[in-house]
């Protein structure tokens, strides 16, 4: 277990407050320089801020985004804290990603790597469909912690039963979730900076739980250790200089270890191929190395002189992932025309790239009750659902849920070249 580093994405419905949320907790905790204040400041005044900070403004960084007042891209920020209540503080990186329902391809790209996820939810409205979509993805994706943050607490009077009643209605919600391992609600108003940085103590004298920031900082996330995890190397570039004098017969595999640690001497196989052999050395940036560990980028060199090009994967015999033509997947479908049976497209995991054939789709996800309704037609823009597909050549792969790396994978429209697809491997198709 590290606190070194929390990933946390935010998400919810649009208009739900949460660049004004990314830019309390910016400015609370003095991360903004002079100049951005002074930059957003007359920005502010020129929105008819009346001499008011908007916030939001520090992560709403494209034009039209500030135009519209909505969040479009996803907008990473990072902040590090010294801190507070006995905590060691904690280095964060922020993914905030876009309310709209079109938008919502952005919000798995921000939330894809993600620690955790902070969902808000408009005191004024409960829980809306995008709110229920985002907490659904966030499961998915695997996210081990989500905290609910019920926003503009202000505009209720603060009201303690109306936090509580939005509490038992997402609670009701999320009991149907594949769900993350702990939930937290905290009520905030972020434009006030209530249980922000800062506790409201005089507002919301009936909350006792933690701010957002205390539970940033204290939120435990646990990370496997290299050597207990089955190494993956994907390999992306084979390594033959050319003109350099002392290296004419050098041949290295380089790529970034997606999980576990490799070691020099030790046997491995490469697939899909199947090939054995041993590492003979681990090149890196500042030299060679004895042993090597995720997320490493490194150059290996094999002893045999074996056929291995860009896609392969590098991995120990005794810890092989699957090697298939078929597969069953999750997939967040992001684009314009529906994916229907049939349907072909570019797949693309971790290195790798091959054909693929939509061979069925199996179901829809229902996001307001979570229920899968079987032999859908097809999923159209922003649907979720399960499909099967047929590959043109092997892939190597695990479940998504045993290793983000090796089980994700993207659909790419071969025509316009533009991401179709988000998919999650549930395992070979049966």
């Amino acid at each position: 277990m590290t606190l070194d580093l929390l990933r946390f994405t935010t998400a919810g419905s649009v208009d739900d407050g949460k660049s004004t949320l990314i830019g309390r907790l910016l400015y609370d905790t003095k991360q903004v320089f002079d100049d951005q204040l002074e930059h957003v400041a007359q920005a502010s005044v020129r929105r008819g801020g009346e001499g008011a900070l908007d916030l939001a403004l520090l992560t709403d960084g494209l034009r039209a985004e500030r135009e519209q007042g909505i969040t479009i891209d996803v907008a990473y920020r990072y902040f590090a804290t010294a801190g507070q209540n006995g905590s060691p503080g904690r280095r964060f990186i922020i993914a905030d990603c876009p309310g709209h329902q079109q938008y919502t391809r952005n919000m798995v790209t921000g939330a894809s790597t993600a620690d955790l996820a902070v969902i808000l939810i408009d005191a004024r409205h409960g829980v809306l469909e995008q709110s229920k979509r985002h907490a659904f993805i966030s499961s998915l994706l695997g996210i081990p912690h989500m905290v609910i943050t019920v926003n503009k607490m202000d505009l209720v009077d603060y009201s303690k039963d109306r936090f509580e009643a939005i509490v038992q209605e997402f609670s009701a919600f999320s009991a149907h979730l594949k769900a993350a391992s702990e939930t937290a609600f905290i009520p905030i108003s972020a434009l006030e900076g209530d249980n922000v940085v800062e506790r409201s103590a005089q507002k919301m004298p009936w909350y006792e739980g933690p701010t957002l920031l205390e539970l940033l900082e204290q939120v435990e996330v646990d990370y496997d250790h290299p050597f207990d995890v089955p190494a993956r190397l994907p390999v992306q570039w084979v390594v033959r200089p050319s003109g350099v004098e002392g290296a004419e017969d050098y041949r290295g595999y380089a790529g970034q270890l997606a999980a576990g640690a490799l070691r020099a001497g030790e046997e491995v196989v490469v697939l899909p191929g199947g090939q054995r052999t041993r590492i003979a050395a681990i090149d890196t940036f500042d030299g060679e190395v004895a042993e090597a560990m995720a997320p490493m980028s490194v150059t290996v060199r094999l002893a045999d002189d074996i056929d291995v090009s860009r896609g392969e994967l590098i991995c120990r015999p005794d810890e092989e992932p699957s090697v298939v033509r078929e597969l069953e997947a999750d997939v967040c479908w992001m684009a314009d025309a529906p994916l229907r049976p049939g349907g072909r497209y570019l797949i693309k995991q971790t290195t790798r790239t091959a054909s693929a054939i939509v061979d069925e789709v199996l179901d829809l996800v229902d996001v307001h009750t979570l229920e899968r309704v079987d032999g859908p037609q097809e999923l159209a823009l922003n649907d979720i659902g399960r499909v099967r597909l047929r590959l043109s050549t092997p892939l190597a792969v695990d479940p998504y849920s045993v290793n983000r790396r090796t089980g994700s994978f993207i659909l790419i429209d071969e025509a316009g070249n533009g991401t179709a697809g988000a998919g999650m491997i549930r395992g070979a198709s049966a």
